[in-house]
């Protein structure tokens, strides 16, 4: 019997942990299998290196940094599910601070991996789109060839890689290709939030300051909202639960994506033509040098969202637009 098996055995209420429990998406997470199943005993864990929230409801986010061992695998312990946030998760943070992200995304997530093959406990774990690199076809999916421009985009194909090996035969686990991130939402009043592109053009309007775009500015990217993705998680979470209980392994993947795929310039002119009709305000968009070199280039980036939907039942609710304008709405 399994530490998460023994766990089980003493109380019917499944028991998820969540890495990265302060931070933009794991708070969130939280805060939806909370909300959906009240029942369930849910640990927050995070080492508090951007994230900053110190409770969500009435579930308290515990220190725990994935770096070190033998204190996460005595917070994982009983998990029958572990969600996997945790991660120096921005382009420019892993290429200013190489060896951190090495340490955080490779050796830590190899940690929570290894912990979950000895226990053979259920795993959920986003790997994002930096995987892909520029797109070699569309509709993107998550066969698509990996070559990643940036180190963070690295560090993702290693611990993608990883887990395959690590789940082979040991547990079940999930593998989530994630658009790129945008919204925030409220944990005990306060908001969280993230310098994501949408974001931070919102965050410009509301200051009436200029929009500015990375040149060329026709950059497609996709768009999916954080109560999106925490939703699909917490879809997650009921599917490992039941694979588990099939004694099923090996990883599943899947993309977690929307159909709004605008160029950044595009999201500009939309942020500013909401401004105007909220705020009253006309922030100016401004073409600049892009400093990154390395960046996915497209016009499109349309993704299969198939799997999602007919596996875990997860469509997205939220739109660019509607956010945009909940954002700026006085």
């Amino acid at each position: 019997m399994t530490a998460h098996d023994s766990e089980t055995h003493e109380s019917d209420a499944p028991h998820v942990a969540v890495t990265g429990a302060a931070g933009y998406i794991g708070s969130r997470v939280v805060h939806e299998l909370t909300e959906r199943h009240p029942d369930w005993a849910v640990s927050a864990l995070d080492n508090f290196y951007l994230g900053d929230v110190r409770r969500v409801g009435e579930v308290p986010v515990e220190h725990v940094d994935i770096r070190h061992r033998d204190e996460l695998e005595a917070a994982l312990s009983g998990a029958d599910v572990v969600l996997h946030l945790a991660a120096l998760s921005g382009v420019d943070d892993c290429d200013d601070h190489p060896d951190l992200a090495y340490e955080v995304n490779v050796l830590g997530t190899e940690n929570v991996a290894w912990y979950c093959r000895k226990t053979e406990t259920p795993l959920g774990f986003p790997f994002s789109m930096a995987v892909i690199g520029d797109p070699q076809a569309f509709p993107i999916t998550v066969e698509h060839p990996r070559d990643p421009l940036n180190w963070y985009g690295r560090t993702k194909v290693l611990n993608e890689q990883a887990i395959e090996w690590y789940a082979d035969g040991a547990f079940p686990a999930h593998q989530f290709m994630v658009a790129n991130l945008y919204g925030e939402h409220e944990v005990g009043g306060r908001t969280v939030s993230k310098g994501t592109v949408i974001n931070f053009f919102v965050n410009r309007a509301l200051a009436d300051e200029t929009l500015t775009v990375y040149e060329p500015g026709t950059q497609s990217r996709n768009f999916v909202h954080v109560k999106d993705v925490a939703r699909a998680f917490a879809d997650s979470t009921e599917c490992l639960l039941d694979r588990d209980e099939a004694g099923a392994t090996g990883v599943e993947k899947f993309e977690i994506a929307t159909d709004e795929d605008p160029g950044v310039v595009e999201v500009a002119d939309l942020v500013q033509r909401i401004a105007r009709e909220e705020r009253d305000v006309d922030p100016d968009v401004e073409l600049v040098e892009n400093p990154r070199s390395g960046e996915t280039l497209v016009d499109s980036f349309a993704v299969d969202t198939e799997a999602a939907r007919e596996v875990l039942g997860w469509s997205p609710e939220e739109s660019v637009e509607a956010s945009v304008r909940d954002l700026l709405r006085e």
